[in-house]
């Protein structure tokens, strides 16, 4: 008699049940994919980015470098500097603050005027002659601050004579500067030769700075 159970068919496989079929699927999709690994070609490119910036730096900073200072003036081999100074300040006694005054506005100017004040630049020890002679010689313009008490000063009546005779034929180098006089007492050795008012606002600085300046260009 045959038996009521049946045999599965050939060829045929037993299916899972749905329950287990479903936490196979979960598992699956839960899975997180294997990170893959650095290649070589990678590493190297993001490794060499920091170097190639370090490479960078220098040359950038030779664009950034200050350029080196522009050679001084006296290397154009101008006649200029031929003399020790661009101007010697005459003056008394009794005006050597207004000499300074002078002095400060030449030196301190744009133009940087190289001057001689006798009590400042003198060499300790030297004759007082020799010292203005000295100094006449070897500035290419004088300027006579003529004040009353320059006038009534011997010694000062001397450096405007010598002065003179340094250079007697010499258009623009000596400069008078009238101060604290009228016309009427302007010496009679200097007739022959334009004063610089010292009435006006700044005392007459800047007509002198001028009429040195433009001496100085005649040397170039």
């Amino acid at each position: 008699m045959a038996s009521s159970t049946s045999l599965p068919a050939p060829g045929s496989r037993p299916k899972k049940p749905l329950g287990k079929m479903a936490d196979w699927f979960r598992q699956t999709l839960l899975k997180k994919p294997k990170k893959r690994p650095d290649s070589p070609e990678s590493t190297s490119s993001n490794t060499s980015q920091p170097a190639s910036q370090d490479r960078l730096s220098p040359s950038l900073s030779l664009v950034t470098s200050p350029s080196l200072p522009p050679t001084h003036a006296s290397d154009s081999g101008s006649s200029r500097w031929s003399k020790d100074y661009d101007v010697c300040v005459c003056h008394s006694e009794e005006d050597l603050v207004a000499a300074q005054n002078l002095v400060s506005y030449l030196e301190g100017s744009s133009t940087s005027l190289r001057c001689f004040l006798q009590l400042r630049d003198a060499t300790p020890g030297g004759a007082i002659v020799s010292e203005l002679c000295q100094a006449l010689n070897n500035s290419h313009c004088r300027v006579l601050l003529i004040t009353p008490g320059f006038l009534q000063d011997p010694w000062c009546k001397y450096q405007m004579l010598q002065a003179l005779t340094e250079a007697p034929g010499a258009e623009g180098r000596t400069i008078p500067l009238l101060s604290g006089l009228s016309r009427d007492a302007y010496p009679p050795e200097l007739r022959f030769m334009y004063y610089v008012d010292g009435r006006g606002p700044d005392g007459g600085f800047r007509q002198v700075k001028e009429a040195v300046m433009r001496y100085l260009q005649t040397l170039s």
